[in-house]
């Protein structure tokens, strides 16, 4: 007993010691509230450690903070810390692709811009088909970093004009880029869905679950959420496939077709659910991955992405075996054709099938008036294949075109017109039908011709090697007064590309000396009255918009100078030089 008694203190020894270390360790450790400090012990604090405080003014709250270097411990207690709204950076959101810094442009591009005026622009170069020159300069404007406008057009609008940009131009690398990049899947989804389906139409399933496999944030939006699911059973992730389909439909998710689906493929069921959905292409896909017997004819009204997806999966090879005598379901396929979802050559081996006897082939003008529009085509293509005399083949050609334009499928006979055409030689065409020769046959791309230098003219010369960055501005000063010292002694036509370089040297601080002036009294093109404005304003961004929709569908070399001085003379303004650098060195040089 006397031994336990001994035991029970040495214990509770032990406890007290215990817990009076742990209260000197919690008191040192115990974070300072600097907020609630006793009022009394501030003052004394204050006393003793007069000479080691500092003054430190908040700008935020202009108070004034007598910090003591060792515990931080305030004068004066601050009840609330105020920040002015617009520093509030999880707020803030930039979404493009693009270093502001590598166009010269900035952050603030949009800042200035009313966003009525810049969606009434938007809505005007939706209707446009654009060059090249202008498809690329919407890219640069539309995806480089900065800050959203804020004046009458919201973040969500603003974001949705770049979504149906891109949608619309269908880059799909490009999209890509920018959603990875932004994380953005389920920001806008529509985006999104867009650049998957493209890809499932092309039968491209593996890049679609690949791009998924990139996604860092939670996917809320239905139709996204459906074909992550389907990716990860593809790629052998059952269980989280699963668990995440178990919380969506937790939350409310209600889809009998896709459960049906989904629970084939995890190899619930082996029961083949027939069903084919044409709500979205990924119900549809599933429909025939789920299904080793999957047959599907398509109508005239059926989805042109169902289409893409049947032909690039070869599932259209059931209407090389279909009956001549249908002929709506030969219309459909001409439209099909039409669209680019039906192979010209598979189409052209149908029309082959129709018999027409010897008269009718001797003379196809005569009958083709009693024949169907399908039947009459049918009879032209065949004549045509027997055909021997190249001119009178290239008019049945022309009359076989015109029959498809008649009826809007001009895109059905385009790539098997170029095939015919090829063979012969332009030479040989007569002037009656050069027009429809030179118009439908394959026009080579144009070859990236090199810059040959002109010494006789100032906007052809070496001198333009400055806008490329090969230039010391020392070394061009030089070399430009000699030049001009050349052409004043001598006539010189001096042209409105001469001036466009030398405003734009004069902009960029290459000193041009006065004398020379006179060398040209040419008018300057006068800049529109609303981009003078955006000019003003520093709108770098609504001003690219305005010169995107003047150069629309033209390539830059096709623009006239007067338009050119203008273009120039706003980027001169705006300092936007990396883009006019471009700009001069794709107009001005001459190349070979």
């Amino acid at each position: 007993m006397k031994i336990l008694k001994l035991l029970n203190k040495f214990f509770l020894s032990i406890l007290v010691t215990f817990f009076i270390f742990l209260k000197i360790s919690y008191s040192e450790e115990q974070p300072v509230d600097i907020w609630n400090i006793d009022k009394s012990k501030l003052d004394q604090n204050d006393a003793n450690n007069n000479e080691s405080n500092e003054i430190i003014k908040n700008e935020n709250s202009n108070q004034i903070l007598i910090l003591d270097n060792l515990k931080l411990e305030p004068q004066n207690p601050i009840k609330e810390i105020k920040f002015e709204q617009n520093l509030d950076s999880s707020k803030i959101k930039i979404l493009g692709l693009y270093d502001p810094d590598d166009f010269g442009l900035s952050l603030n591009m949009w800042s200035n811009s009313d966003g009525d005026q810049l969606k009434n622009i938007f809505a005007k170069l939706n209707k446009m088909s654009l060059s090249k020159d202008a498809k690329e300069l919407m890219n640069i404007s539309l995806l480089t970093n900065a800050y959203q406008p804020q004046k009458n057009i919201s973040e969500d609008e603003f974001i949705e004009i770049k979504s149906d940009w891109l949608i619309k131009n269908s880059d799909l690398i490009l999209i890509e880029e920018y959603i990875l990049k932004n994380q953005i899947f389920d920001t806008h989804p529509k985006l999104t869905r867009h650049l998957i389906d493209q890809h499932l139409s092309r039968a491209n399933v593996e890049k679609i679950c690949e791009i998924f496999s990139k996604n860092i944030n939670p996917l809320n939006d239905d139709y996204l959420s459906k074909f992550n699911i389907y990716c990860l059973i593809k790629n052998g992730k059952n269980e989280e496939a699963q668990l995440i389909f178990d919380l969506k439909k937790e939350n409310g998710f209600n889809d009998v077709y896709f459960e049906k689906k989904i629970s084939n493929l995890l190899g619930y069921t082996s029961q083949i659910d027939k069903t084919i959905s044409e709500k979205s292409i990924l119900d549809f896909h599933l429909a025939h991955q789920t299904n080793p017997q999957f047959i599907f004819e398509p109508k005239e009204t059926t989805d042109k992405l169902i289409w893409k997806y049947l032909s690039s999966f070869n599932l259209l090879s059931a209407f090389k075996e279909i009956d001549i005598s249908e002929l709506d379901k030969i219309s459909t396929l001409e439209k099909a054709t039409h669209d680019k979802n039906y192979s010209e050559e598979d189409l052209f081996e149908l029309y082959k099938r129709f018999q027409f006897n010897l008269n009718q082939l001797l003379n196809v003008r005569e009958h083709m008036q009693s024949l169907s529009n399908i039947e009459s085509r049918a009879l032209v293509y065949q004549k045509i294949l027997l055909e021997s005399e190249k001119i009178e083949k290239l008019k049945l050609l022309k009359i076989l075109k015109e029959s498809f334009k008649k009826d809007n499928l001009e895109n059905a006979f385009d790539n098997e017109l170029k095939k015919f055409l090829d063979v012969m030689e332009p030479r040989d065409i007569p002037d009656n039908l050069t027009s429809f020769y030179y118009t439908n046959i394959e026009i080579s791309k144009k070859v990236e011709k090199k810059i040959k230098f002109n010494k006789d003219v100032m906007h052809q010369s070496k001198l333009i090697s400055y806008f490329d960055g090969n230039y010391s501005k020392s070394k061009l000063e030089k070399d430009l007064q000699n030049f001009l010292k050349k052409i004043k002694k001598k006539e010189y036509l001096f042209s409105k590309k001469d001036q466009i370089f030398l405003e734009s040297l004069k902009s960029d601080g290459i000193e041009v000396p006065k004398k020379y002036d006179d060398l040209y009294k040419i008018n300057q093109s006068e800049i529109p009255s609303d981009i003078q404005v955006m000019i003003n304003n520093d709108e770098k961004g609504a001003a690219l918009l305005r010169i995107i929709e003047v150069i629309g569908q033209d390539d830059l070399e096709r623009i006239d100078d007067d338009t050119m001085y203008f273009i120039i003379a706003t980027l001169n303004q705006l300092n936007i030089d990396k883009i006019r650098n471009d700009i001069l060195l794709k107009v001005l040089p001459l190349k070979v």
